[in-house]
């Protein structure tokens, strides 16, 4: 048996719209669309999860609280690897504890 169609979020949002503004039902959305009736209510419960956190939000534009923790580690990671970068560049120059006989050159 192949692997199922990806849809895109497009594709998902007509189809879980359908169902919600009462068009169609699930079973008849799964139908027509030729996919589970199983994927059909997982899409429309995220969609519903993702309304229920932008309202929760309160309508803020910005990014969410794992976007902020990666932002937050992005920055760690900048600095990290500035100073690993500026370490480099004193060891290769033979900085106070590198020579410059060794292999960096």
């Amino acid at each position: 048996m192949g692997r199922p169609p990806v849809w895109s979020a497009e594709e998902k949002l007509r189809i879980v719209m359908a169902v919600l503004r009462g068009e169609v039902s699930m079973a008849e959305a799964a139908r027509r669309e030729k996919v589970s009736e199983t994927s059909v209510g997982k899409w429309r419960a995220q969609f519903l999860d993702g309304g229920r956190e932008a309202l929760a939000a309160g309508g803020t534009v910005g990014p969410n609280a794992a976007e902020q923790r990666l932002l937050a580690e992005l920055d760690e990671l900048k600095i990290a690897l500035g100073e690993a970068s500026a370490e480099l560049r004193v060891l290769k120059k033979g900085g106070p504890h590198g020579s410059r006989s060794g292999s960096w050159r």
